[in-house]
């Protein structure tokens, strides 16, 4: 990915195959696993449904597809502007998923490179976290 589109702006994708059934690792992204990748929420599965996360993350629901992806904008606290978070998965063989983490709308390189950063410490929550 070299960074930045057209039409998304500055933008980061993070994506690890993992050893779990898609089914396995759909259920641990939207309930228990929010937390790790989203924070501490109640998220409502339709497009439009508004979140506030307990750290102070802001954003509504933009698509929702069951074992698929969840889509929603995302406005931490201490940001000044919205950007769009994605969570994508894909079988990739018997037993595994690939799981996609993509973020656009960001504001140039350097919240860019922090944003990998992030995502980059979350895929580990999540793989630690399906470990159990």
């Amino acid at each position: 990915m070299i960074g930045k589109t057209k039409d998304a702006g500055w933008e980061i994708g993070v994506s690890k195959t993992v050893a779990y059934p898609l089914e396995q690792v759909w259920e641990y992204l939207s309930g228990p696993g929010l937390a790790a990748w989203l924070g501490e929420v109640s998220l409502e599965p339709e497009k439009g449904a508004p979140y506030e996360t307990a750290e102070g993350t802001v954003g509504e629901v933009r698509g929702y597809r069951e074992r698929e992806k969840i889509r929603l904008t995302w406005r931490p606290k201490d940001w000044d502007h919205e950007s769009t978070v994605q969570v994508g998965l894909r079988p990739a063989g018997p037993g595994k998923t690939t799981v996609v983490f993509h973020q656009e709308r960001l504001t140039g390189p350097e919240e860019r490179a922090a944003q990998r950063e992030h995502w980059q410490a979350v895929m580990k929550l999540v793989v630690d976290g399906l470990a159990g």
